[in-house]
Protein backbone atom coordinates (compact mmCIF):
# COMPACT_ATOMS: atom_id res chain seq x y z
CA UNK A 1 0.00 0.00 0.00
CA UNK A 2 0.91 4.14 -0.55
CA UNK A 3 0.53 5.99 2.75
CA UNK A 4 0.08 9.72 2.09
CA UNK A 5 0.88 12.67 3.34
CA UNK A 6 -0.63 15.96 2.92
CA UNK A 7 -0.32 20.01 3.94
CA UNK A 8 -4.05 20.29 5.49
CA UNK A 9 -3.90 24.37 4.90
CA UNK A 10 -1.94 27.12 3.05
CA UNK A 11 1.14 25.34 3.34
CA UNK A 12 4.09 25.62 5.71
CA UNK A 13 2.69 22.91 7.99
CA UNK A 14 6.04 21.42 8.64
CA UNK A 15 6.16 18.20 6.13
CA UNK A 16 9.35 18.10 5.95
CA UNK A 17 10.06 16.81 9.49
CA UNK A 18 7.65 14.93 9.92
CA UNK A 19 8.27 12.86 6.20
CA UNK A 20 11.74 12.60 7.77
CA UNK A 21 10.38 10.74 10.89
CA UNK A 22 7.65 8.75 9.08
CA UNK A 23 10.41 7.61 6.78
CA UNK A 24 11.98 5.21 9.14
CA UNK A 25 9.08 2.70 8.81
CA UNK A 26 9.15 2.93 4.75
CA UNK A 27 11.08 1.65 1.99
CA UNK A 28 10.20 4.76 -0.77
CA UNK A 29 9.50 8.11 -0.05
CA UNK A 30 7.55 9.53 -3.58
CA UNK A 31 6.99 13.15 -4.04
CA UNK A 32 4.01 13.60 -6.16
CA UNK A 33 3.04 17.57 -7.21
CA UNK A 34 4.76 20.49 -6.87
CA UNK A 35 7.43 21.88 -7.63
CA UNK A 36 10.36 24.03 -6.33
CA UNK A 37 8.20 26.76 -4.99
CA UNK A 38 7.84 24.01 -2.21
CA UNK A 39 10.63 24.54 0.58
CA UNK A 40 10.40 21.61 3.23
CA UNK A 41 12.64 22.41 6.09
CA UNK A 42 14.25 19.38 8.15
CA UNK A 43 17.30 20.53 11.22
CA UNK A 44 19.84 17.79 10.58
CA UNK A 45 22.50 17.22 13.31
CA UNK A 46 21.66 20.79 14.01
CA UNK A 47 21.63 21.86 10.40
CA UNK A 48 19.03 23.55 8.66
CA UNK A 49 18.61 22.19 5.77
CA UNK A 50 15.50 23.46 3.02
CA UNK A 51 14.42 20.64 0.26
CA UNK A 52 12.63 22.24 -2.62
CA UNK A 53 12.10 19.34 -5.14
CA UNK A 54 13.85 16.24 -3.35
CA UNK A 55 11.67 14.07 -1.29
CA UNK A 56 11.99 14.34 2.89
CA UNK A 57 13.16 10.75 2.73
CA UNK A 58 17.08 11.79 1.86
CA UNK A 59 18.51 11.52 5.11
CA UNK A 60 17.35 8.16 5.85
CA UNK A 61 20.31 5.87 4.67
CA UNK A 62 17.57 3.22 3.31
CA UNK A 63 15.30 5.12 1.99
CA UNK A 64 14.75 5.16 -1.98
CA UNK A 65 13.43 8.51 -3.43
CA UNK A 66 11.08 9.25 -6.55
CA UNK A 67 10.28 12.68 -7.75
CA UNK A 68 7.19 11.91 -9.92
CA UNK A 69 5.48 12.59 -12.97
CA UNK A 70 3.33 15.40 -11.14
CA UNK A 71 6.08 16.65 -10.33
CA UNK A 72 7.62 19.99 -12.38
CA UNK A 73 11.48 19.84 -12.23
CA UNK A 74 13.71 23.34 -12.46
CA UNK A 75 16.86 21.58 -13.58
CA UNK A 76 19.27 24.33 -12.00
CA UNK A 77 17.34 24.33 -8.35
CA UNK A 78 17.30 20.54 -8.52
CA UNK A 79 21.52 20.40 -9.26
CA UNK A 80 22.17 22.76 -6.69
CA UNK A 81 19.87 21.00 -4.43
CA UNK A 82 21.85 17.66 -5.03
CA UNK A 83 24.87 19.81 -4.92
CA UNK A 84 24.36 21.03 -0.96
CA UNK A 85 22.72 17.58 -0.38
CA UNK A 86 25.66 15.32 -0.86
CA UNK A 87 28.16 17.67 1.05
CA UNK A 88 25.96 16.15 4.25
CA UNK A 89 25.31 12.54 2.35
CA UNK A 90 27.18 11.50 -0.77
CA UNK A 91 24.94 8.37 -1.60
CA UNK A 92 22.03 10.83 -2.14
CA UNK A 93 22.23 10.78 -6.02
CA UNK A 94 22.05 6.85 -5.46
CA UNK A 95 18.74 6.57 -3.88
CA UNK A 96 17.19 9.46 -6.30
CA UNK A 97 15.12 8.25 -8.63
CA UNK A 98 13.37 10.81 -11.47
CA UNK A 99 9.99 9.66 -13.53
CA UNK A 100 10.92 10.20 -17.19
CA UNK A 101 7.50 11.51 -17.48
CA UNK A 102 7.68 14.78 -14.74
CA UNK A 103 7.87 17.88 -16.76
CA UNK A 104 11.18 19.89 -17.18
CA UNK A 105 11.33 24.50 -15.87
CA UNK A 106 12.89 26.55 -18.57
CA UNK A 107 14.40 29.51 -18.11
CA UNK A 108 11.50 30.98 -20.20
CA UNK A 109 8.75 29.51 -18.36
CA UNK A 110 10.59 31.58 -14.82
CA UNK A 111 10.15 34.39 -17.45
CA UNK A 112 6.58 34.42 -18.14
CA UNK A 113 6.10 33.41 -14.67
CA UNK A 114 7.41 37.20 -13.65
CA UNK A 115 6.03 39.13 -16.55
CA UNK A 116 2.34 37.66 -15.71
CA UNK A 117 2.28 38.44 -12.53
CA UNK A 118 3.98 41.95 -12.76
CA UNK A 119 1.02 42.79 -15.26
CA UNK A 120 -1.70 41.88 -12.42
CA UNK A 121 -0.60 44.78 -10.64
CA UNK A 122 -2.59 44.72 -7.36
CA UNK A 123 -4.70 41.11 -8.64
CA UNK A 124 -1.14 39.69 -7.89
CA UNK A 125 -1.96 36.09 -6.49
CA UNK A 126 1.48 35.54 -4.97
CA UNK A 127 3.78 33.41 -7.26
CA UNK A 128 6.68 32.16 -6.24
CA UNK A 129 8.19 33.11 -9.51
CA UNK A 130 9.61 29.75 -10.42
CA UNK A 131 7.97 29.77 -13.49
CA UNK A 132 5.72 26.59 -12.00
CA UNK A 133 2.25 27.98 -13.30
CA UNK A 134 3.39 28.39 -16.87
CA UNK A 135 5.17 24.61 -16.72
CA UNK A 136 1.84 23.35 -15.45
CA UNK A 137 0.12 25.46 -18.97
CA UNK A 138 2.95 23.69 -21.16
CA UNK A 139 1.77 20.55 -19.82
CA UNK A 140 -1.55 20.63 -19.94
CA UNK A 141 -1.56 22.53 -23.27
CA UNK A 142 0.60 19.58 -24.56
CA UNK A 143 3.51 21.39 -25.27
CA UNK A 144 5.90 20.62 -22.77
CA UNK A 145 9.19 19.25 -22.62
CA UNK A 146 9.85 16.04 -20.00
CA UNK A 147 12.75 14.61 -18.15
CA UNK A 148 13.02 12.00 -20.64
CA UNK A 149 13.04 13.87 -23.18
CA UNK A 150 16.82 14.89 -22.12
CA UNK A 151 17.66 11.71 -23.44
CA UNK A 152 16.61 12.06 -26.65
CA UNK A 153 18.44 13.50 -29.84
CA UNK A 154 16.41 16.15 -30.51
CA UNK A 155 16.09 17.65 -27.44
CA UNK A 156 18.12 21.11 -28.39
CA UNK A 157 15.18 21.32 -31.36
CA UNK A 158 12.03 20.57 -28.72
CA UNK A 159 13.82 23.67 -26.42
CA UNK A 160 14.46 26.03 -29.35
CA UNK A 161 10.38 25.52 -30.24
CA UNK A 162 9.24 25.46 -27.02
CA UNK A 163 11.50 28.95 -26.34
CA UNK A 164 9.91 30.47 -29.71
CA UNK A 165 6.61 29.85 -28.46
CA UNK A 166 7.31 31.47 -25.43
CA UNK A 167 9.42 34.69 -26.68
CA UNK A 168 6.30 35.76 -28.59
CA UNK A 169 4.12 35.07 -25.56
CA UNK A 170 6.36 37.55 -23.51
CA UNK A 171 6.11 40.45 -26.63
CA UNK A 172 2.46 41.07 -25.30
CA UNK A 173 3.80 41.99 -22.09
CA UNK A 174 5.70 45.58 -20.59
CA UNK A 175 8.40 43.51 -19.23
CA UNK A 176 12.29 42.36 -19.35
CA UNK A 177 13.54 39.10 -17.90
CA UNK A 178 16.98 38.64 -19.14
CA UNK A 179 16.11 35.09 -19.18
CA UNK A 180 19.68 34.59 -21.85
CA UNK A 181 21.25 34.63 -18.56
CA UNK A 182 19.83 31.64 -16.92
CA UNK A 183 20.15 29.86 -20.04
CA UNK A 184 23.66 28.66 -20.06
CA UNK A 185 23.44 27.35 -16.33
CA UNK A 186 19.85 25.26 -17.59
CA UNK A 187 21.65 23.69 -20.35
CA UNK A 188 24.61 22.88 -17.43
CA UNK A 189 22.07 21.33 -15.35
CA UNK A 190 20.69 19.41 -18.31
CA UNK A 191 23.66 17.36 -18.97
CA UNK A 192 24.07 16.70 -14.69
CA UNK A 193 20.57 15.53 -14.74
CA UNK A 194 21.39 12.93 -18.01
CA UNK A 195 23.40 11.51 -15.00
CA UNK A 196 21.03 10.66 -12.71
CA UNK A 197 18.20 7.88 -12.23
CA UNK A 198 15.42 8.25 -14.53
CA UNK A 199 12.71 5.88 -14.93
CA UNK A 200 9.91 4.65 -16.41
CA UNK A 201 8.18 5.58 -12.84
CA UNK A 202 4.59 4.10 -13.02
CA UNK A 203 6.34 0.67 -13.49
CA UNK A 204 8.93 1.08 -11.13
CA UNK A 205 6.41 1.83 -8.48
CA UNK A 206 4.33 -1.53 -9.50
CA UNK A 207 7.21 -3.54 -8.86
CA UNK A 208 8.36 -2.06 -5.63
CA UNK A 209 4.52 -2.64 -4.28
CA UNK A 210 4.71 -5.91 -5.85
CA UNK A 211 7.74 -7.00 -3.95
CA UNK A 212 6.18 -5.24 -0.53
CA UNK A 213 7.72 -2.17 -0.30
CA UNK A 214 6.14 0.15 2.14
CA UNK A 215 6.00 3.87 -0.11
CA UNK A 216 4.55 7.02 1.48
CA UNK A 217 3.93 9.62 -1.24
CA UNK A 218 4.39 13.12 -0.09
CA UNK A 219 2.38 16.12 -1.55
CA UNK A 220 4.14 19.63 -1.79
CA UNK A 221 1.75 22.71 -1.19
CA UNK A 222 -0.87 22.59 0.85
CA UNK A 223 -4.52 21.31 0.52
CA UNK A 224 -6.28 24.74 0.94
CA UNK A 225 -3.92 25.63 -2.41
CA UNK A 226 -5.39 22.89 -4.65
CA UNK A 227 -6.03 24.11 -8.15
CA UNK A 228 -9.76 22.55 -8.06
CA UNK A 229 -10.85 23.01 -4.38
CA UNK A 230 -8.33 25.51 -3.00
CA UNK A 231 -9.06 29.14 -2.67
CA UNK A 232 -9.37 30.14 -6.54
CA UNK A 233 -7.50 31.74 -7.82
CA UNK A 234 -5.09 32.31 -5.25
CA UNK A 235 -3.71 28.88 -5.39
CA UNK A 236 -0.87 26.50 -6.89
CA UNK A 237 -1.26 24.97 -10.56
CA UNK A 238 -1.62 20.74 -9.52
CA UNK A 239 -3.76 18.93 -7.40
CA UNK A 240 -2.55 18.90 -3.92
CA UNK A 241 -5.21 16.10 -1.85
CA UNK A 242 -4.99 13.04 -1.72
CA UNK A 243 -6.56 11.73 -5.18
CA UNK A 244 -3.43 13.45 -6.33
CA UNK A 245 -1.63 11.02 -5.73
CA UNK A 246 -3.08 9.10 -8.36
CA UNK A 247 -2.31 11.21 -11.11
CA UNK A 248 0.73 12.57 -10.03
CA UNK A 249 2.64 8.54 -9.21
CA UNK A 250 0.51 6.74 -11.73
CA UNK A 251 -0.69 4.10 -9.26
CA UNK A 252 -4.57 3.08 -8.45
CA UNK A 253 -6.79 4.84 -5.87
CA UNK A 254 -7.27 1.10 -4.54
CA UNK A 255 -3.46 0.90 -3.56
CA UNK A 256 -3.78 4.39 -0.69
CA UNK A 257 -3.63 3.40 2.57
CA UNK A 258 -2.99 5.77 5.47
CA UNK A 259 -3.58 9.50 4.39
CA UNK A 260 -1.61 11.54 7.35
CA UNK A 261 -2.90 15.20 7.20
CA UNK A 262 -0.47 17.45 8.73
CA UNK A 263 -1.43 21.44 10.26
CA UNK A 264 -0.17 23.31 12.62
CA UNK A 265 -1.98 24.19 15.86
CA UNK A 266 -2.61 27.72 14.67
CA UNK A 267 -2.71 29.09 10.64
CA UNK A 268 -0.13 30.68 8.36
CA UNK A 269 -0.77 32.00 4.46
CA UNK A 270 2.02 33.12 2.25
CA UNK A 271 1.50 35.84 -0.48
CA UNK A 272 -2.40 37.53 -1.49
CA UNK A 273 -5.38 35.25 -0.95
CA UNK A 274 -8.24 35.05 1.82
CA UNK A 275 -7.26 33.64 4.93
CA UNK A 276 -10.41 34.12 7.16
CA UNK A 277 -8.79 33.79 10.93
CA UNK A 278 -5.94 36.30 9.95
CA UNK A 279 -4.79 38.63 12.88
CA UNK A 280 -3.69 41.78 11.50
CA UNK A 281 -2.44 43.16 15.22
CA UNK A 282 -0.30 42.64 17.80
CA UNK A 283 -1.50 38.29 17.92
CA UNK A 284 -0.82 37.78 14.41
CA UNK A 285 2.46 39.51 15.13
CA UNK A 286 3.46 37.57 18.24
CA UNK A 287 2.34 34.43 16.69
CA UNK A 288 4.89 35.46 13.79
CA UNK A 289 7.67 36.20 15.68
CA UNK A 290 6.88 33.40 17.84
CA UNK A 291 7.04 30.75 14.83
CA UNK A 292 9.34 32.05 13.09
CA UNK A 293 7.15 32.33 10.12
CA UNK A 294 9.17 33.45 7.23
CA UNK A 295 9.17 31.22 3.83
CA UNK A 296 12.09 28.39 3.91
CA UNK A 297 12.18 29.62 -0.23
CA UNK A 298 11.06 33.25 -0.69
CA UNK A 299 12.07 34.31 2.73
CA UNK A 300 8.69 36.37 2.89
CA UNK A 301 7.09 37.22 5.99
CA UNK A 302 3.56 34.54 6.82
CA UNK A 303 0.51 36.06 7.54
CA UNK A 304 -0.73 34.32 10.47
CA UNK A 305 -3.82 33.50 12.55
CA UNK A 306 -5.82 31.08 14.75
CA UNK A 307 -6.56 27.58 13.61
CA UNK A 308 -9.34 27.80 11.08
CA UNK A 309 -11.24 24.23 11.99
CA UNK A 310 -13.91 24.92 9.16
CA UNK A 311 -11.02 25.12 5.99
CA UNK A 312 -8.98 22.07 8.76
CA UNK A 313 -12.40 20.08 8.09
CA UNK A 314 -12.90 20.60 4.80
CA UNK A 315 -9.59 19.18 3.90
CA UNK A 316 -9.96 16.17 5.88
CA UNK A 317 -13.11 15.43 4.17
CA UNK A 318 -11.57 15.98 0.45
CA UNK A 319 -8.88 13.71 1.56
CA UNK A 320 -9.78 11.16 3.71
CA UNK A 321 -7.53 12.03 6.41
CA UNK A 322 -7.12 8.82 8.99
CA UNK A 323 -4.50 10.33 11.23
CA UNK A 324 -4.09 14.32 12.06
CA UNK A 325 -0.12 15.30 13.02
CA UNK A 326 -0.70 18.88 14.76
CA UNK A 327 2.63 20.94 14.60
CA UNK A 328 4.39 24.02 15.88
CA UNK A 329 2.23 23.88 18.94
CA UNK A 330 4.59 25.27 21.72
CA UNK A 331 4.72 28.24 19.57
CA UNK A 332 1.23 29.06 21.33
CA UNK A 333 3.05 28.31 24.87
CA UNK A 334 2.91 32.20 25.06
CA UNK A 335 -0.66 33.01 25.11
CA UNK A 336 -2.93 33.04 27.90
CA UNK A 337 -5.78 32.62 25.82
CA UNK A 338 -6.46 31.23 22.44
CA UNK A 339 -9.33 30.45 19.81
CA UNK A 340 -10.25 28.18 16.82
CA UNK A 341 -12.35 29.65 14.23
CA UNK A 342 -15.37 26.80 14.33
CA UNK A 343 -18.21 28.66 12.11
CA UNK A 344 -18.63 31.69 9.50
CA UNK A 345 -20.85 34.34 9.81
CA UNK A 346 -21.53 35.60 6.04
CA UNK A 347 -24.07 38.45 5.04
CA UNK A 348 -25.95 37.08 9.10
CA UNK A 349 -25.59 33.34 7.89
CA UNK A 350 -23.96 31.10 10.34
CA UNK A 351 -22.17 28.41 8.22
CA UNK A 352 -19.72 25.34 8.63
CA UNK A 353 -19.11 24.69 5.23
CA UNK A 354 -16.45 26.24 3.60
CA UNK A 355 -17.68 28.43 1.03
CA UNK A 356 -17.32 28.81 -3.00
CA UNK A 357 -17.35 32.89 -2.67
CA UNK A 358 -14.90 32.93 0.19
CA UNK A 359 -12.55 34.99 -1.93
CA UNK A 360 -15.68 37.87 -2.50
CA UNK A 361 -17.66 37.43 0.42
CA UNK A 362 -18.45 39.55 3.92
CA UNK A 363 -17.18 36.90 5.95
CA UNK A 364 -16.32 36.84 9.62
CA UNK A 365 -14.79 33.74 11.89
CA UNK A 366 -16.40 32.65 14.35
CA UNK A 367 -14.32 31.34 17.38
CA UNK A 368 -14.38 28.97 20.42
CA UNK A 369 -11.85 30.29 23.08
CA UNK A 370 -9.84 28.41 25.24
CA UNK A 371 -7.50 28.63 28.05
CA UNK A 372 -3.83 28.51 27.75
CA UNK A 373 -1.68 25.62 29.06
CA UNK A 374 0.37 26.27 32.46
CA UNK A 375 3.69 25.30 31.42
CA UNK A 376 5.47 25.12 28.49
CA UNK A 377 4.68 22.10 25.68
CA UNK A 378 8.86 22.17 24.10
CA UNK A 379 9.81 20.87 27.65
CA UNK A 380 7.58 17.59 27.56
CA UNK A 381 9.46 13.97 26.06
CA UNK A 382 5.92 12.25 26.41
CA UNK A 383 2.09 12.71 25.57
CA UNK A 384 1.23 12.13 29.43
CA UNK A 385 3.30 15.27 30.47
CA UNK A 386 1.40 17.70 28.47
CA UNK A 387 -0.75 19.92 30.27
CA UNK A 388 -4.52 19.18 31.07
CA UNK A 389 -4.92 22.44 29.09
CA UNK A 390 -3.84 21.53 25.98
CA UNK A 391 -5.08 17.93 25.62
CA UNK A 392 -8.62 19.64 25.99
CA UNK A 393 -7.76 21.76 23.20
CA UNK A 394 -6.75 18.34 20.97
CA UNK A 395 -9.79 16.90 21.79
CA UNK A 396 -12.01 19.66 20.93
CA UNK A 397 -9.86 19.95 17.76
CA UNK A 398 -10.66 16.38 17.37
CA UNK A 399 -14.12 16.09 17.72
CA UNK A 400 -14.37 18.33 15.39
CA UNK A 401 -12.56 17.07 12.85
CA UNK A 402 -14.07 13.26 13.88
CA UNK A 403 -10.30 12.50 12.86
CA UNK A 404 -7.80 11.71 15.44
CA UNK A 405 -4.85 13.90 16.03
CA UNK A 406 -1.87 10.98 15.85
CA UNK A 407 1.29 13.00 17.15
CA UNK A 408 2.26 16.66 18.36
CA UNK A 409 5.05 18.22 17.33
CA UNK A 410 6.25 20.99 19.70
CA UNK A 411 9.80 21.95 18.43
CA UNK A 412 11.65 22.00 15.65
CA UNK A 413 14.52 19.06 16.65
CA UNK A 414 13.85 15.53 14.92
CA UNK A 415 13.24 14.09 18.37
CA UNK A 416 10.52 17.01 19.20
CA UNK A 417 7.42 15.02 18.05
CA UNK A 418 5.14 13.25 20.18
CA UNK A 419 3.09 9.89 19.98
CA UNK A 420 -0.73 9.74 21.47
CA UNK A 421 -0.65 6.46 22.52
CA UNK A 422 -3.54 4.70 21.50
CA UNK A 423 -3.92 6.55 18.13
CA UNK A 424 -1.47 5.19 16.06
Amino acid sequence: MIDVLLGLQWGDEGKGKIVDYLAANYDIIARFQGGPNAGHTLYVDGQKVVLRTIPSGVFQAHCLNLIGNGVVIDPVSLKAELSQLVQIRPDVPGRLFLSQKAHLILPTHRALDAASEAAKGADKIGSTLKGIGPAYMDKTGRNGLRVGDILSGDFNKKYEQLKQKHLAMLKQYDYEADWKEWEAEFFDAIAYMRDLQIVNAEYWLDKQLKAGKKILAEGAQGSMLDIDYGTYPFVTSSNTIASGVCNGLGVAPSRIGEVYGISKAYCTRVGSGPFPTELDNEIGEALRKAGNEFGAVTGRSRRCGWIDLVALRYTVMLSGVTKIILTKADVLDGFAELNAGVAYMIDGERTEEFPFEVCTANLQPVYQQFKGWEKPISTCSEYEELPQSFKDYCSFVEQYLGTDIAYISNGTGRDQLLVNPGKN
